[in-house]
């Protein structure tokens, strides 16, 4: 696996699901950091990268 920068991070058990993560990643695309959400299955969490890192 590469080495991104991880703007946000979330478990992947918290009641709402990624929709924390989403929220996080739609504020930061408006403020002008496109970002975006992917699954990091090894440590069970949702994360927030900025979509330059993909």
């Amino acid at each position: 696996m590469s080495a991104r920068e991880v703007l946000a991070d979330f478990p992947a058990g918290h009641p709402r699901g990624s929709w924390p993560a989403e929220e996080k990643a739609a504020e930061l695309t408006r403020q002008g950091q496109p970002a975006t959400v992917h699954m990091d299955l090894a440590n069970d969490r949702f994360i927030v990268v900025p979509e330059r890192a993909l």
